[in-house]
C-alpha cells in the first residue's frame, strides 16, 4: 500500500472515529501543546499504514527509534490505540526501558568494567534476554493467553514487583518497541572520538566505559534489531533539542507521579543534563545515521512540531 495522505477519505474516516479517545490518551499521560495537526497527519496516517500490512501467524515488530525525550513512547501508545480499538489490529508495546538490568546486576558490571557500568540507560545495561523472551511468548500466544509485561520504575530505578506488571490478554498483531537506541549498529573504534562531554571527559577520560558500551551493543541488541519488520525514527534537529527534550519528559513525569517519596526522586535540570551525557556519544551517531535506513522518517523542529520527512 502506498503511504497514505492525511487528505484521503480513509484517513479522515479514522480521524473521526478515535479522535476522543486520543485526547483523552494525552489528557491521561498529561501531554500539553500538542500541534493541532498532530493526530490528523501524522498519527493517523501511520495507523493506516500498518493496518494495511496482511494479518499473519507472527506479531509484527515496529520499532520507534530516536534520542531521548523524542516523543517515541507518546507515539506508540497513540498508534497503539488506534490500531487496537478503530481498525481491529491488537496491538500493544513496551519499552527498553522496562528491560533493564538490576541494580545487583550493573553493581557487578561497576566493580568488573567500570563504575559508569552502574548507571542504566547506554547499551549493556539492559537485559536484552527479557525483551527476546517476551516477543517469543506473544509470538507463541493464542486468545486466551496471558502474558505478564515488564515494568520498571525510574525513580526507583528498579523492576516493579512482577505481580504489578501489566498483563496483555491474547496475541497481538503488532508488538511496538521504543527504544532511544533501537536499530543502531556499533560504531567503528579505528578513529575513536575523544571525550565528548563534562562526563566523559571528568570519569571515562580513556574511554573504557564508552567503548565497553559500543562492544556490548555489538551482541544481543542486534538479535533484537533484527527482528524489526518496521524502523520508524523520530528525528530532532540537534543534541541540544535532547537535553531540553529530557526535561521537559522529566516534568511531566513530575506531574504524573502520587506518591511523595517518588516524587522527591525526580531529576532536577542539573541532573537530567548530566544523565543525558551518558547518551551522547551513540546520539550522534542515531540522529546522523538512523535516518539512512529507517523506513519512516519523522521530524521534530525547535518548536516541537512534526513532519514526515521519509515515508516507504
Amino acid at each position: 500500500m502506498k503511504f497514505p495522505s492525511s487528505s484521503d477519505q480513509r484517513c479522515k474516516d479514522l480521524l473521526d472515529s478515535s479522535i476522543t479517545d486520543l485526547h483523552r490518551i494525552s489528557d491521561h499521560y498529561k501531554i500539553e501543546d500538542l500541534q493541532s495537526n498532530f493526530f490528523k497527519d501524522i498519527v493517523i496516517p501511520i495507523s493506516l499504514y500498518l493496518d494495511s500490512f496482511p494479518k499473519r501467524k507472527d506479531p509484527y515488530l515496529i520499532c520507534f527509534t530516536g534520542g531521548q525525550g523524542s516523543g517515541k513512547t507518546t507515539m506508540s501508545y497513540f498508534v497503539q490505540e488506534v490500531l487496537s480499538n478503530h481498525c481491529g489490529r491488537p496491538s500493544m508495546g513496551f519499552s527498553i526501558d522496562d528491560i533493564y538490568k538490576s541494580q545487583e546486576e550493573r553493581k557487578k558490571l561497576s566493580e568488573e568494567v567500570h563504575p559508569l557500568c552502574y548507571i542504566r540507560g547506554v547499551p549493556g545495561t539492559h537485559d536484552i534476554s527479557m525483551g527476546l523472551d517476551l516477543i517469543k511468548e506473544l509470538s507463541a500466544a493464542d486468545i486466551d493467553s496471558i502474558t505478564k509485561i515488564p515494568s520498571f520504575c525510574k525513580p526507583e530505578d528498579k523492576h516493579y514487583p512482577e505481580s504489578d506488571w501489566p498483563i496483555y490478554k491474547g496475541k497481538p498483531d503488532f508488538i511496538f518497541f521504543d527504544a532511544w537506541c533501537g536499530g543502531a549498529k556499533p560504531i567503528s573504534e579505528e578513529n575513536w572520538a575523544g571525550p565528548m562531554n563534562d562526563l566523559e571527559r571528568e570519569e571515562d577520560p580513556d574511554g573504557v566505559w564508552s567503548k565497553w558500551s559500543n562492544r556490548e551493543l555489538a551482541k544481543d541488541y542486534q538479535k533484537l534489531f533484527d527482528k524489526f519488520d518496521l524502523l520508524l525514527m523520530i528525528k530532532v534537529p540537534s543534541m541540544d533539542f535532547v537535553y531540553r527534550s529530557r526535561w521537559i519528559q522529566e516534568q511531566t513525569l513530575a506531574k504524573t507521579i502520587k506518591d511523595p517519596i517518588l516524587k522527591d526522586k525526580i531529576m532536577t535540570k542539573e541532573e537530567v543534563y548530566r544523565f543525558v551525557m551518558h547518551y551522547e556519544r551513540l546520539t550522534h551517531y542515531i540522529l546522523e545515521e538512523i535516518p539512512k535506513f529507517s523506513d519512516i522518517v519523522l521530524k521534530r523542529d525547535e518548536q516541537f512540531l512534526f513532519t514526515i520527512a521519509k515515508a516507504p
